[in-house]
């Protein structure tokens, strides 16, 4: 085994391996268990204030070391674009940030970020609730996850394509197909008979009328 085979090898494990903790943590922190256990030690309304604000720290945090080392870890190029390809690939970059943008702009992006939330905390104000309107406008209305479908976007088109990248693409490809499944499971369980309407109307991850992946769940929509 040649020296460049063992340098993939330890560069995917590491750069996978950082990512896959990310995923774990971003889940976790995701989930309601948590909050409503941190609810039980530091009261409710003290984490209504925090927790979405410390859970966008905490995943920018848990995903700059997989960053890092893209950039820092020996790498090798697998292929490089060349024009007029090159710029088409950065208008589909573009096209993919400009989406993300208008995703976040359709929500309540105050709130998205945490700063709402803490800033009515720190204001004496009580809780209205702790989950936000079910979002189902603007691009919403075309996929259930415009901000995945923007991220791939932006992850897969690139120029100059290296190993290191190539492995992170993949890992974060896969968490966005395993996340939209557990983020269904969750909006489900928080909006009932509204979400499963909603995604029965609209298509998951990709704007194809008859894509309607995962599947619903038959039962409850009777």
């Amino acid at each position: 085994m040649n020296d460049s085979v063992i340098m993939a090898i330890w560069n995917a494990l590491l750069i996978s391996g950082l990512f896959a903790l990310f995923a774990l943590i971003h889940s976790l922190t995701a989930g309601i268990r948590l909050k409503k256990a941190l609810a039980t030690w530091l009261g409710a309304r003290f984490v209504d204030g925090w927790y979405r604000l410390a859970y966008n720290v905490v995943s920018v945090l848990v995903i700059l070391p997989a960053l890092v080392l893209i950039v820092w870890l020996p790498d090798q190029t697998l292929y490089r674009a060349s024009m007029p390809w090159s710029l088409f690939m950065l208008a589909v970059q573009a096209i993919g940030l400009v989406g993300i943008i208008v995703a976040l702009l359709s929500t309540d992006l105050w709130r998205f970020a945490g700063l709402a939330q803490v800033f009515d905390f720190l204001a004496g104000k009580p809780a209205i609730s702790t989950d936000a309107p079910l979002q189902i406008n603007g691009v919403y209305r075309i996929v259930r996850h415009p901000l995945y479908l923007f991220s791939l976007m932006v992850l897969w088109p690139v120029p100059v394509m290296t190993f290191n990248l190539l492995v992170f693409n993949v890992a974060a490809t896969l968490y966005f197909g395993i996340g939209s499944v557990l983020e269904e499971r969750r909006l489900e369980r928080v909006y009932g008979d509204s979400y499963r309407a909603y995604r029965r109307k609209v298509s998951w991850l990709f704007p194809w009328p008859r894509l309607r992946w995962p599947p619903s769940n038959r039962k409850g929509q009777q």
